[in-house]
């Protein structure tokens, strides 16, 4: 029987939808079952979740939701930290001791990670309904109209440019007074993330591939930073944003007229 307010399918002999906890009229299944009321199996347009929904599936919970979330940006991190220390090696000025990271480094490796992040959420919700993080944890992305997944995975994420802001305060304060736990890329894109079993291969694969990205890029890394020794910086934004070196007495780091200092030398004293 589909519930009347959420339009998901919930016991016909209970009191309560399952899922959004509201009453259900006595009698609605016989109403559906007479074809009085259109039935979930109708071909009627409605709102509702378009892949297959059983009475065992709960809307994920917010703390679930940020485990896997902070499953994707390790991922995410691990891939970013290779591809940055290409970009800031390539287009930056390396003087001995000292890397001065330019203007274009900063902007390229920007949009780089921007790419990076957007197309690993988009691709994998749209293709998979979950990313790594969320098939680890056991929780899916589905849709609640008719909109193609691609577009909707592609609106949902990129409402986390407002979701995001706090630090994921809006989107937590949003999804924390929806009914079902919707943050505001949720809403405009027509989706909502449900709990999900997924199968031991699934979730092996991903954490064997989660694994890969965070060894990989503890291995690769080093690498990459003693092969590229560019001593000359870009042609266009060469100006220097951010100076990295080592003197005899410390490790610094520079950016404007603000300066850290590690002190190296325990005797020194600035």
């Amino acid at each position: 029987m589909e519930c009347p307010h959420c339009h998901r399918q919930t016991d016909p002999h209970a009191d309560s939808c399952a899922f959004c906890g509201e009453l259900i009229p006595a009698g609605q299944y016989l109403l559906e079952e007479s074809g009085i009321l259109p039935s979930a199996t109708d071909s009627t347009p409605r709102t509702r979740f378009l892949e297959p929904v059983t009475t065992s599936e709960r809307i994920a919970t917010l703390g679930d939701r940020f485990i896997a979330f902070a499953l994707d940006s390790m991922f995410v991190f691990g891939i970013s930290l290779v591809v940055d220390a290409w970009v800031v090696m390539r287009w930056s000025i390396v003087a001995g001791p000292q890397l001065n990271v330019t203007w274009a480094a900063l902007l390229i490796a920007l949009a780089m990670n921007s790419a990076i992040s957007f197309l690993y959420v988009w691709l994998l919700e749209a293709g998979l309904g979950a990313t790594l993080g969320k098939a680890i944890v056991g929780l899916r992305v589905v849709r609640t109209n008719g909109r193609n997944a691609l577009s909707a995975s592609a609106i949902r994420n990129v409402f986390r440019l407002v979701d995001g802001l706090g630090f994921y305060l809006v989107g937590v304060l949003v999804a924390g007074c929806s009914r079902f736990r919707q943050r505001l890329g949720d809403m405009c894109a027509g989706t909502a993330v449900v709990e999900e079993a997924f199968g031991f291969r699934m979730k092996a694969v991903a954490v064997l591939l989660w694994m890969a990205v965070s060894v990989g890029a503890c291995w690769v890394l080093p690498r990459i930073c003693a092969e590229h020794t560019a001593a000359n910086g870009p042609r266009y934004l060469n100006t220097i944003a951010v100076q990295v070196g080592q003197d005899e007495r410390s490790a610094y780091f520079r950016v404007a007229r603000f300066r850290v200092n590690l002190r190296l030398d325990p005797d020194w004293a600035p």
